[in-house]
């Protein structure tokens, strides 16, 4: 998995850039909040998600990586591919698509292109339990102590990374659950997942 880029931004067009990396451009799909930060010929670093198809390979820029984060969490859920997590990003900022989701706002969700009111619910009942709760000041905390990521995190980046599609990763996630709350670390916990989806 391709994780991030780091290079001079070789173009811009109005759904994403070439990012020059080592002599070589990559095509990256941003939103249009992502490219507003980006200029012709500077240095910039993106955080990214690959999206692999039997057709195509895409790769997915992000201004940060709790973006890209969600950006992966919003696919495990029902009906949501690739297109429309970056069009819930490009509408909602991810402190707004926390918050909305968990606290069952719909009215929020529905702004953007593509959801409508059952959409919306899918996406309450569906991420809910893992997006994150709100905290003192309305911020939305997703991961561990300290800023670092919880163990469901770590086991799910580690299975995309070795092949796996985010929602397999999930699906791995949700087995190895019980483990977890046993005491299990995570490395065991990955062990545990792979033998439960096999090879990719």
């Amino acid at each position: 998995m391709i994780a991030s880029l780091s290079g001079r931004v070789a173009t811009l067009a109005p759904d994403g850039a070439v990012i020059e990396v080592g002599g070589v451009g990559i095509t990256v799909q941003c939103s249009p909040g992502t490219l507003a930060r980006l200029r012709s010929g500077e240095a910039t670093r993106l955080a990214t998600s690959l999206v692999v198809r039997e057709d195509s390979l895409t790769l997915y820029g992000f201004s940060d990586d709790d973006e890209r984060l969600l950006f992966e969490l919003l696919q495990t859920a029902s009906g949501v591919g690739p297109r429309l997590a970056q069009a819930i990003l490009a509408v909602l900022s991810p402190a707004e698509v926390r918050r909305a989701v968990a606290t069952e706002d719909l009215s929020t969700l529905i702004r953007v292109p593509g959801i409508g009111k059952k959409g919306a619910e899918r996406l309450v009942l569906e991420l809910r339990d893992r997006i994150g709760t709100t905290e003192t000041g309305g911020s939305i905390r997703a991961t561990g102590p300290a800023g670092l990521p919880t163990w469901r995190d770590q086991v799910r980046h580690a299975l995309v990374g070795l092949g796996w599609s985010v929602r397999e990763a999930e699906e791995g996630v949700v087995a190895v659950a019980a483990e977890a709350e046993g005491g299990a670390d995570v490395a065991a916990l990955l062990k545990t997942a792979i033998r439960t989806l096999g090879r990719p």
